[in-house]
Formats: C-alpha cells, sequence, structure tokens
C-alpha cells in the first residue's frame, strides 16, 4: 500500500523539511495490522509486511557473523528502528543494521541515518523493486558504507560499498547465496552465506 502526497514543486527548503516531518510522523501513527510496517520515501509512505519465519536463520547467521567485525562503538541489530534522511526524505527500517551506538542513544524511535554503518536488505515479493532501486540509491547518495541485499527470488547476495553522494555506490560484488563474499571496510571479512541458501 502507498499513500502518495502530491507534488509541488513550488514549495521551499523549510516547507520541503515540514512536509518530510509530516509524513514520518503520519507513518507513525498509523494503525497498521501486526506484521506490518511503514517507511517514508520522497512524498510516499510504502506499508510492507514484516520478514516471514523463514528468514530468521539467515537473519541470525547474519547478526551473528557481523558482531565481531562491527567498527568499535558499533552496534548490530535487526531491531524495527526508522533510520531517518532528511536529505533524502527518507524514513527506512533496514532489516538488519550497524550503527554508531552514541549517536542512536536518543530519546525518539526515529534514529539519525548517518549513525548506520552498513544495512542488510533481505527482498520479499512486496519489498523486492524498492530494494533493489530505491534503497539501493538512497543508502548510496546517503553514505552509508555498506549495503548488503540478499535478493531471496535470484537466491543471489550482492555488497555495495564505496557510496558517493553523486553517483551512489560505486562498486559492487554478488555472488551466488552459499559462495562466500568479502565485506569491505569498515567491517574487512568474509561472510559465509550458506544460511542463505534455499534447502530443496
Amino acid at each position: 500500500m502507498t499513500l502518495q502526497k502530491p507534488d509541488n514543486e513550488a514549495c521551499s527548503y523549510d516547507e520541503r523539511s515540514e512536509d518530510f516531518g509530516y509524513m514520518v510522523e503520519t507513518a507513525s501513527e498509523l494503525d497498521l495490522p501486526d506484521g506490518f510496517s511503514a517507511e517514508v520515501f520522497g512524498g510516499n509512505i510504502v506499508v510492507s509486511p514484516w520478514s516471514r519465519g523463514s528468514y530468521f536463520r539467515p537473519m541470525n547467521s547474519l547478526l551473528n557473523q557481523l558482531e565481531p567485525h562491527a567498527p568499535e562503538s558499533h552496534v548490530t541489530s535487526g531491531a524495527p528502528f526508522k533510520f531517518v534522511f532528511p536529505n533524502h526524505a527518507a524514513a527506512v527500517g533496514p532489516d538488519v543494521w550497524v550503527a554508531d551506538e552514541d549517536m542512536i542513544e536518543i530519546d525518539s524511535s526515529k534514529l539519525p541515518g548517518e549513525a548506520l554503518s552498513l544495512v542488510a536488505e533481505l527482498t520479499s515479493p512486496s519489498t523486492r523493486g524498492r530494494d533493489l532501486t530505491t534503497k539501493a540509491d538512497l543508502y548510496g547518495h546517503a553514505g552509508v558504507p555498506v549495503y548488503l541485499l540478499f535478493d531471496m527470488k535470484e537466491q543471489r547476495c550482492t555488497v555495495y560499498s564505496e557510496p558517493s553522494s553523486r553517483y551512489g555506490y560505486q562498486s559492487l560484488v554478488a555472488v551466488e547465496f552459499g559462495k562466500p563474499v568479502q565485506v569491505p571496510e569498515p567491517f574487512g571479512f568474509e561472510l559465509d552465506t550458506s544460511a542463505f541458501k534455499r534447502q530443496r
């Protein structure tokens, strides 16, 4: 489900910021059925289901592998917080994230996107298109150092790195599930993707 706000090219930067703040608050206050969450992309509120139970094992494997390699003072989690990117009019809840603990210890459920050192998304039928395009573009332009995209349909992991505010991610490496892949600095380790491989 998507709720769209009419575009107004004539509005000022302050008005755009106000509009974005309103969208984030609206998304936070939606009375959604259990198992659904709302994110903001531009002028849209997008409602999607949470991850399914079959994603628990691969997500847990990812969290366990990331934790010992996270930068100092960064925490690894899959908690459903929203990370806010005001300059990109986005508020998103990654499936797995690593962030600076000091920067996220605030009295709000809306955390600063600049705290992130890594995000990971596991695609589902309802989120795959956004994970492959909109979120890759957002995270790259916003400067998140590493984006791990687990394409559950194609059984492939893509590692995006070298973010640029102008070009988005400038480097990507893709492997089939079951093969190891290097997660670049500030992590610097080889990720085992075997837990993501679908049992046939």
